[in-house]
């Protein structure tokens, strides 16, 4: 499916909100957004880490994925954008029935080891927090991903258990990190890093 053959008023956006860090702005992908994510998403290191980005990743995939970004209620996908507005990776969280949601995201390689990764995600879920009546929120990572893992580790996530995942890319399942993070944890950590600014 292109662009052209999705019918007019699909793209009609949900109330997505604009979350804001100190150094990036989190937001509904636009189509404005596609040769940016095409270029971005084109790498195998970021396919093989991720369970439904394809590689190659072609133009035709980042149309595919905008059209649809926001367009189930089960769904929310932020695009990661520095504050100058320049797009480097994706964040959101699915939930399906009564589980709780679960967090995914992917940054562009040039952009990997800045703490932007962590960055989107504590902003995440704080409004998963904020704004929903979550409980608890899930995510995984591959064993092959070790920065992966940290960013979960260094947002409060904690090992939950082991499975498989069915990865695009690799048309095969592969070994991952279960993670869990729950309400109650997540209030300890904004509650201490509060008191630590107080201090400073």
């Amino acid at each position: 499916m292109t662009l052209q053959e999705i019918p007019s008023g699909a793209f009609r956006e949900r109330c997505i909100p604009v979350l804001e860090t100190e150094r990036l702005v989190l937001r509904a992908p636009q189509l404005g957004d596609v040769k940016a994510v095409a270029m971005l998403a084109n790498d195998r290191r970021i396919a093989e880490n991720t369970a439904r980005i394809p590689h190659p990743y072609r133009l035709a995939d980042a149309e595919d994925f905008i059209a649809v970004a926001n367009s189930h209620g089960n769904e929310t996908i932020f695009l990661i954008t520095l504050r100058n507005g320049t797009p480097i990776g994706a964040c959101g969280f699915t939930q399906i029935d009564r589980h709780p949601p679960e967090i995914g995201y992917w940054l562009g390689v040039k952009h990997w080891g800045k703490g932007y990764a962590t960055e989107a995600v504590r902003a995440v879920i704080d409004h998963i927090f904020t704004d929903t009546d979550a409980d608890a929120i899930q995510s995984a990572a591959r064993v092959t991903n070790p920065p992966s893992r940290r960013v979960l580790e260094k947002c409060g996530f904690q090992w939950s258990g082991a499975g498989l995942l069915r990865i695009r890319a690799i048309s095969s399942s592969a070994p991952i990190d279960r993670f869990r993070l729950d309400r109650g944890l997540w209030a300890s950590i904004k509650a201490w890093g509060q008191t630590r600014r107080v201090q400073a």
